[in-house]
């Protein structure tokens, strides 16, 4: 038999021409794929380059680093101030979860270890270890909570890549976190040698390649939570400041709370009142009227640069308000009451004037001033009844019309009654045509139409300053309850009617009932001690639902601490805000807040002496009053 090679079989010609065609179009299917550009050809850097201890990415320079060291405790929220650095970077957080009972016979063995190494270190008398015992302590305490399903156990890595634009810059910022996370006693380490695998392990795919982990049970895991910064921005509301945490703007609107009441406590030269005046600037651009109780003359310039009213009392001055005015009330069910309500009123007013119900310092004691005793009280009431009858005024509302009756005709009916009227007519006398005479004994000459009104005490005598704020809060409730408009008002050195248990009360009174009016009351004071120290103080904070705390002294941290019940964080930075920075609580948020300002509103606002003499030195402050657009309308100059 021969062997010889064997014959292949001939292909038909249709099917060299078939394969032709199909070898042509994978070669002109292949050309056109090549011209194709994707969208990760868009994305994706030049070029990268990897080096030991960081990598280069086109034309950034990065580096990623590792979590390796933590302390015992973390405080919740300790990434945040990693979330929240103004860099770029990556960040990752890989969490895995282990069974309970591979961890239990884990710790079972290694706390039978550490138990055991510190009794051998004991036989041979070496120095107590308190990290062995600590650590027994941790494991005893993480094998209970394990054991009755109260926590579980995870291995948690924590990696970050951090981006510049150069060598040096890469180097300052990540000094910069490794500093944030030192300050924590948290260590960090770059990946050396690992930086591909790093910048794998940051990338947004789920490829941990560093495997550099730390057991966490749920408590702790919890604490790593990057998202903990409370977020104050609506869609409605005034721009307050910038919020710290996260370089969020803090925009909010008081009136959207339970109430629209807020109190703001801070030490002199903090920025109390420039804050609360920017409040009320931006307040007016919504429309919000505002009322200010103003004792040291602080917002005279504001108020005559969006044409506001500037009502200056004094003894000396034209302005008269009269007490005993009756409001006119739109709610038919509160008109038949609207009497009953004023005499009410006066009877604080009249127990202030005459030296009842009130505290003061003599010789380093406290010493009560007489109060109105029963019988005197009983007298006064039916005096203050008798003199609006007098004037045609009865409980019936259309009577109230009537021009109402002063202080002068009250001292006239108690000098001709019975009884103790007399006596209660001699402790008002001075008053009527005393050294206090004039300007609460005579009928109102002042009817404020205005989107601002500003109520100067500044040049009253001690003595008369809280009669005239009780007065003027009167006059403004009256307004508030006869024409309900959203409003706002601000009671600025209110300590000076915490002194007073009348004026606290009444003032207790507006907070808890201005919701009702839609009135907002914007309550200041730099004597913290003092206010909280007042039971009605501490009410008054109570019922509001917005407070702003910005620098205070060190010893009324602790009191602020306790009454607002600030974490340690909170409590340490309390005294040691520089000025304009402070805490913004509203309702359950807590932020810290830095109040801003533009160059218009600051020239306009700014009590500080340097900066109200170059303002003035460059003219800015020399224009005719109504220049200020407020809601696209000009306030006249009054």
């Amino acid at each position: 038999m021969a062997f010889g090679s064997k014959k292949q079989p001939q292909q038909d010609p249709i099917t060299i021409a078939q394969n032709q065609r199909a070898r042509e179009q994978q070669e002109v299917s292949a050309a056109f794929q090549k011209g194709i550009t994707a969208l990760r050809d868009f994305i994706a850097p030049a070029s990268i380059e990897f080096f030991g201890t960081h990598f280069q990415l086109g034309t950034r320079y990065a580096r990623t680093y590792y979590v390796y060291g933590y302390p015992r405790q973390v405080f919740t929220g300790w990434i945040s101030p990693m979330v929240n650095m103004d860099e770029v970077i990556d960040l990752s957080l890989y969490i895995y979860p282990v069974e309970s009972q591979v961890v239990l016979e884990n710790l079972r063995k290694k706390v039978s270890q550490m138990e055991a190494g510190i009794q051998i270190d004991a036989e041979k008398g070496r120095v107590r270890d308190p990290g062995k015992q600590a650590a027994i302590v941790d494991a005893e305490e993480i094998r209970d909570k394990l054991q009755v399903g109260e926590e579980r156990f995870f291995r948690f890595g924590m990696y970050f890549t951090l981006y510049a634009g150069s060598m040096d810059e890469l180097e300052f910022v990540t000094h910069k976190a490794e500093s944030i996370l030192g300050q924590q006693l948290i260590y960090s380490k770059p990946a050396s040698s690992q930086q591909e695998q790093g910048l794998n392990s940051t990338v947004p795919q789920f490829s941990d390649q560093l495997q550099v982990r730390r057991n966490f049970s749920t408590g702790a895991l919890s604490t790593s939570f990057p998202f903990t910064s409370a977020d104050l921005t609506q869609d409605n509301g005034i721009l307050y400041g910038i919020n710290m945490h996260n370089s969020g703007l803090v925009i909010f609107d008081r009136f959207t709370l339970e109430n629209g009441n807020s109190v703001v406590f801070a030490k002199s030269g903090a920025g109390k009142s420039f804050t609360v005046k920017l409040e009320a600037l931006r307040s007016m651009m919504f429309g919000t009227e505002i009322f200010i109780i103003d004792p040291e003359n602080e917002y005279q310039r504001m108020c005559e640069a969006v044409g506001g009213a500037y009502v200056r009392l004094s003894l000396n001055s034209n302005t008269r308000i009269n007490p005993f005015d009756i409001p006119k009330v739109v709610d038919s069910e509160e008109a038949d009451s609207a009497l009953r309500s004023n005499l009410i009123t006066l009877h604080g007013l009249l127990r202030l004037m005459m030296g009842g119900a009130q505290t003061q310092i003599i010789g380093g004691a406290a010493a009560a001033m007489p109060a109105l005793s029963p019988v005197e009280e009983a007298d006064l009431d039916a005096a203050l009844i008798e003199t609006y009858a007098k004037a045609g005024i009865t409980n019936d509302p259309l009577t109230h019309s009537a021009q109402p009756p002063t202080i002068n005709n009250l001292y006239d009916t108690l000098l001709h009654m019975g009884g103790t009227g007399p006596q209660l007519a001699q402790r008002l006398r001075k008053y009527t045509s005393g050294t206090f005479a004039g300007i609460f004994s005579q009928q109102s000459n002042i009817d404020i139409n205005n989107s601002m009104v500003v109520f100067n005490i500044r040049d009253l005598e001690d003595e008369l300053r809280p009669v005239a704020m009780y007065i003027v809060l009167n006059y403004i409730w009256n307004k508030t309850k006869s024409d309900q408009k959203k409003r706002i008002l601000v009671v600025d050195e209110a300590w000076q009617l915490m002194k007073y248990e009348d004026s606290a009360n009444f003032l207790f009174s507006l907070a808890k009932r201005a919701r009702k009016y839609n009135l907002g009351i914007t309550t200041i004071t730099q004597d913290v001690e003092d206010f909280m120290g007042s039971r009605m103080g501490r009410a008054i904070v109570a019922n509001a639902s917005m407070q702003i705390l910005l620098k205070q002294s060190p010893t009324a941290v602790d009191v602020l601490s306790d009454v607002f019940k600030l974490t340690s964080e909170e409590k340490k930075r309390l005294s040691q805000f520089p000025v304009g920075q402070g805490l913004f609580f509203a309702g359950q948020n807590h932020v810290h807040i830095q109040i801003a300002a533009s160059p218009t509103e600051t020239s306009l606002i700014t009590t500080n002496p340097d900066q109200v003499q170059q303002i003035e030195q460059q003219g800015e402050l020399n224009q005719p009053s109504g220049t200020i657009d407020i809601n696209n309308r000009l306030y006249p100059g009054v």
